[in-house]
């Protein structure tokens, strides 16, 4: 790290990786209930603008939570606010097994997701202990950590839930997601090294409403922002409603969203590690991240032609990969541009915007589902594809200040 930085993180050998083996044991129950949650919603006879809302809860609380959690881990430290944070969402799990009606589950939805809201801090220890030019890598590999949750996760969601039982038949999969939130704090407190020791005479940060002009107004990161909205808008409307759309459209059940999820999981796992890396450090973050937008564009506009079951996993498994090669990206891209200072305000900032995104792009594909079956989909093509050019736009900028340069193929 420069000497201008705001810590001297410990950078033990496997810090990153310590974290991020913690992080996937969280994931693993996030994974557990993602899936399920059409079916939980349904079991409250849910109408598709309710299931939307379920979704976009968790997003509306995150929305808050990034950015206070990011800025008061650059002050007080990233481990604390990791530990309550993820025990926050235990608590939240635990209390969503006995919802006794659809909107007491939304108000809990709402509290797990502010808890939870503590993606900013991840970024933030990744930043810390990682030289700029191997946070595309590291990120990546956090992203795969996620995704391994997302492999194992829907399958034991789908092997332990019984849609036939109601609410009551999804308490086995929420109990199962709270102790492994019990287990990842757990292994926070005894594993996970603090990566930020303040030095004195830092003090001075721009209030909250300062800080979000000056991000939105930054040539780089205010693109970033733009980027990450208009992308999570799109997947998480078709996310939202993925379950309910392939039900109706191919009649499958939990267990069959289970095995597609299962499948793009390992798809996003194999392209994390082995490929995003690799190819960011060769091509540039810029390069990559325009190609994953580009992925993600044409696997939504081909699923509305989709015309059974494997078509639509393998599209799903497109999906993925341009999500996998491209968000690491977005992340390494605007550490290196951000302040060191204020690494965790800045990513909270682009993840509350990702956060906002998730609460409208349910909602939308939620009402757009009676009106077009397939409308997620073309919805998600025609947000996507401008995002491409937002992406060449900011990397240039980028290139421009100094911040980035592209290596040469």
């Amino acid at each position: 790290m420069s000497e201008s930085e705001p810590y001297k993180a410990p950078a033990p050998r496997f810090a990153a990786a310590s974290l991020i083996a913690v992080i996937f044991i969280n994931m693993l129950g996030f994974g557990i209930i993602v899936p399920l949650l059409p079916f939980y919603a349904k079991s409250f006879d849910a109408a598709p603008w309710q299931i939307g809302l379920i979704f976009g809860a968790y997003s509306v609380g995150a929305f808050f939570g990034e950015p206070l959690w990011g800025r008061l881990s650059d002050k007080y430290g990233r481990k604390p606010l990791l530990i309550s944070t993820i025990m926050g969402n235990c608590l939240c799990y635990l209390a969503l097994a006995f919802a006794p009606n659809i909107w007491v589950a939304f108000a809990i939805r709402l509290v797990g997701g502010l808890a939870a809201g503590n993606g900013a801090v991840v970024q933030g220890y990744i930043a810390d202990v990682t030289p700029p030019e191997k946070r595309a890598r590291q990120m990546s590999y956090q992203g795969a950590a996620w995704n391994v949750g997302l492999i194992i996760g829907p399958s034991v969601g789908g092997f332990f839930a019984h849609e036939g039982m109601g609410p009551a038949g999804f308490r086995i999969p929420l109990f199962i997601a709270s102790g492994l939130a019990a287990l990842c704090v757990i292994a926070i407190a005894i594993v996970i090294k603090e990566s930020r020791v303040r030095e004195e005479g830092i003090s001075h940060r721009p209030s909250r409403w300062s800080a979000i002009g000056e991000a939105v107004g930054h040539p780089v990161i205010g693109r970033m922002m733009l980027l990450t909205f208009l992308v999570g808008f799109a997947f998480t409307g078709i996310e939202s409603q993925f379950g309910l759309w392939s039900q109706a459209r191919f009649g499958w059940g939990p267990r069959d969203i289970a095995v597609c999820f299962a499948f793009t999981g390992a798809t996003a796992f194999f392209f994390q590690t082995l490929v995003t890396g690799r190819m960011s450090e060769k091509y540039g973050e810029g390069v990559m991240l325009a190609v994953g937008m580009g992925m993600t564009a044409v696997a939504a506009a081909l699923q509305i032609f989709s015309i059974n079951g494997t078509m639509t996993i393998a599209l799903m498994c497109l999906t993925a990969a341009g999500q996998s090669v491209a968000f690491p990206n977005v992340g390494a891209i605007i550490s290196r541009t951000a302040d060191p200072h204020r690494q965790g305000q800045i990513m909270g900032l682009n993840n509350a915007t990702g956060a906002l995104a998730r609460v409208t792009g349910p909602i939308c594909a939620g009402l757009m589902v009676p009106l077009m079956r397939d409308g997620p989909f073309i919805l998600g093509a025609l947000v996507v594809t401008p995002a491409i050019l937002l992406a060449l736009s900011a990397t240039r900028r980028a290139i421009a200040l100094g911040k980035l340069n592209e290596p040469t193929p």
